[in-house]
């Protein structure tokens, strides 16, 4: 399939770019359908393409000394990865692979640094995407180093909640990771984490509401659990 500047125009990130802009790039753009697990990034490689996901989801890993696979960072649709190229020219720090079957538009970084990088708005977007992947990959760091395994879940679930929503008495994430992609993100093992959520589910902190949401009925029970106030 062609790309089109009109599909370039779906991505928030490029949306500030010229017709004459997104014409180019279009013609530089390659259309990659993706199968659950592939390799969307090797790490190691030059970092040489962005890639902006029109459909799926995708997941940002890495690995421990002994092998375990640790999840750093999600990307949802019409958002990106690959971007750390296009200012220091190194290479991919990090996997990241397809969480479900994935449609990614791939452009090559020269070509999106010739023609966008000369745009604020852009450079703002990118700007702001970077540190808050560095304020979560942070955040992933202070949560793999705490000891009470269920501490780490709670918390884990604390940081999924949007943000405008973390003060009012209940609220819900949307499109929750699966226990697995949750295992992976905390350097725990899927049933670990399956047992976590049947103590909350059962102690009525989590609700499932069919499998594209899961409700929190008390919002300052789960901040108390996350934060070691309580325990399960």
């Amino acid at each position: 399939m062609d790309v089109t500047p009109e599909l370039l125009s779906f991505f928030p990130l490029l949306k500030p770019l010229t017709q004459e802009a997104l014409m180019a790039l279009a013609q530089a753009a390659v259309y990659e359908k993706h199968a659950r697990r592939s390799v969307v990034l090797s790490a190691g490689l030059e970092a040489n393409r962005l890639c902006l996901l029109f459909e799926g989801r995708l997941q940002a890993v890495d690995f421990t000394v002994d092998g375990r696979e640790v999840g750093l960072y999600f990307v949802d649709r019409g958002d990106f990865c690959g971007e750390l190229g296009l200012f220091d020219y190194g290479p991919q720090p990090e996997y990241v692979i397809a969480l479900t079957p994935s449609v990614v538009v791939s452009i090559p970084l020269d070509d999106f640094r010739n023609h966008a990088m000369e745009h604020s708005a852009t450079v703002t977007a990118l700007g702001q995407r970077l540190a808050k992947r560095l304020r979560q990959m942070s955040q992933q760091r202070t949560l793999l180093g705490m000891p009470n395994i269920s501490q780490r879940v709670c918390c884990q679930l604390w940081e999924l909640l949007p943000e405008g929503s973390r003060s009012l008495l209940r609220g819900s994430i949307r499109n929750p990771p699966t226990h697995m992609e949750i295992a992976i993100m905390l350097n725990l093992s899927r049933e670990t984490v399956t047992r976590v959520f049947q103590v909350l589910q059962n102690q009525d902190v989590l609700r499932r509401a069919g499998s594209q949401e899961l409700e929190i009925p008390d919002l300052a029970r789960l901040k108390a659990l996350a934060e070691g106030v309580q325990e399960l």
